[in-house]
């Protein structure tokens, strides 16, 4: 039972998390620092702002902490059961050596060191696109928006809105992680063989470290730290991602983008950020008091989908009808032609 508990909170303690206690001490401390020097608010100021207690007690933050609660318990259960990176790695990996015209001495003489760079590069990048292209995915879709909008149902953001998404949407991105660093890590042991290695702080990606210690919690909160005007067509600033939960139609389908911004600069999907103060957030066309009952999280999304896909099924088969009736109707007139012209002949031979 101990080990249960322990395993659902594990999240604080581990350094490849996002909420690793770590990360949000420092998210904190960096909250603090631009309320004093930016925002030129006094130290007590700064805290009452940070620590304000209409945003971490609010019907949406007590959603946000029933729903990190469950969808661990859910994790535990079904990730045993979800494809693994391991798994895509060895299918890819035993593909590519059926490839006979590559020449492997070539990557031979490459540094170790070079080939740590790019393998951890190269993890990161792809990762981070592969989160972008799911996550704007998740907003055109129907049946993917159905399970997304439970996460932009939050009308207010703290660190754990990031849990606060459909067990099936967890399934979705496990999915997609797989297949992004399960293709990375086979591609590159193909190659460069024990040369691979990760260049890592606390077995994390020292680039995601990095991200993590900059303030990416900071991202999911009521802290509105923008970038520069440059930065934020390289990286994604709290302000941008908050923004992105705005329910002002000009703010929807902008900054997809998870860590980089470069993504949402080159598919023309980015929003600079603006003064947060004013924004509203949550889902425009759903009551506050439905969007945080768990029964609406978790229920409503199936039905949604269900829905979705009795709507199409239904309209498929009114397409193929109609199709055939034309078809027939085609089939009609040709033949009636062809009997009209059989006639004429006929009449010309006598």
């Amino acid at each position: 039972m101990i080990d249960f508990v322990s395993s659902i909170f594990e999240h604080f303690v581990d350094p490849r998390k996002r909420i690793f206690f770590g990360y949000i001490f420092i998210s904190l401390l960096i909250a603090f620092i631009w309320l004093i020097y930016v925002k030129k608010l006094s130290p007590i100021k700064a805290l009452y702002k940070i620590f304000d207690k209409r945003i971490f007690f609010s019907k949406s933050s007590k959603s946000d902490y029933s729903i990190f609660l469950l969808n661990r318990v859910f994790t535990l259960f079904i990730s045993p059961m979800l494809i693994t990176q391991v798994v895509i790695a060895t299918l890819i990996f035993h593909s590519l050596h059926k490839i006979t015209w590559l020449n492997l001495t070539i990557f031979q003489d490459i540094p170790k060191s070079a080939v740590v760079l790019l393998f951890t590069l190269t993890i990161f990048l792809l990762d981070d696109l592969t989160k972008y292209f799911v996550h704007r995915w998740m907003h055109k879709f129907p049946i993917l928006w159905a399970l997304h909008k439970v996460h932009h149902s939050a009308t207010e953001l703290t660190p754990l809105t990031i849990y606060r998404t459909h067990p099936l949407e967890g399934v979705v991105f496990s999915l997609r992680s797989a297949f992004s660093q399960g293709t990375a890590i086979s591609v590159f042991f193909f190659l460069f063989g024990d040369k691979v290695t990760l260049a890592s702080v606390l077995g994390v990606n020292i680039v995601i470290f990095i991200f993590n210690v900059a303030g990416a919690n900071l991202r999911h909160s009521h802290i509105g730290i923008r970038y520069w005007s440059w930065l934020e067509y390289i990286l994604i600033s709290p302000a941008q991602h908050q923004l992105h939960h705005s329910i002002a139609k000009e703010h929807h389908d902008k900054n997809f983008g998870a860590t980089l911004a470069i993504w949402d600069w080159i598919f023309n999907s980015l929003h600079h950020s603006t003064e947060t103060e004013s924004l509203t957030l949550g889902l425009d066309d759903t009551p506050q008091i439905k969007s945080h009952s768990l029964i609406t999280i978790y229920i409503s999304p199936i039905v949604e989908i269900i829905k979705i896909i009795i709507k199409n099924i239904i309209n498929a088969y009114l397409w193929f009808r109609k199709t055939v009736n034309i078809l027939f109707k085609l089939w009609q007139k040709l033949t009636k032609l062809l009997t009209r012209e059989d006639k004429d002949n006929s009449n010309v031979e006598i």
